[in-house]
């Protein structure tokens, strides 16, 4: 499968993702994490309503191979978690840009998205 990256993504160097949508943004996994990870089968999220700071862990992704701690790329507040995925963990492999987002979260800093990594950049990182 070739990893794409979206370019209306913003990409952390521990592979998480952040879009904004208009006063929100939403919080994934790239592809290349989760193809990384292989079999997902536990996806644990903080409840709606928590804050998350930029840099600490907010969660943790469970696959057959490892446990990794989720990072958050952006400091802000629960407003939605993807229940879909918490009870099928697999819609994370199956489309991580789309239905296996994370979280939705209101940033304390829309800024901060800004120094993370565009498409490109994120692309030869993890393809180089």
């Amino acid at each position: 499968m070739a990893l794409h990256f979206p370019d209306n993504c913003r990409y952390a160097d521990s592979h998480e993702t952040v879009r904004g949508e208009g006063e929100l943004m939403r919080i994934g996994l790239s592809a290349f994490a989760v193809e990384q990870l292989g079999d997902i089968v536990f996806v644990e999220l903080p409840k709606v309503g928590a804050a998350i700071r930029a840099g600490e862990g907010f969660g943790s992704v469970e696959s057959v191979k490892a446990v990794e701690d989720l990072l958050a790329p952006v400091s802000g507040v629960v407003e939605a978690r993807n229940e879909a995925v918490l009870a099928s963990p697999e819609e994370l492999q199956n489309d991580p840009y789309g239905e296996g987002w994370l979280l939705l979260v209101r940033p304390s800093d829309p800024g901060e998205a800004d120094a993370l990594m565009d498409a490109a950049a994120y692309g030869a990182k993890v393809q180089a």
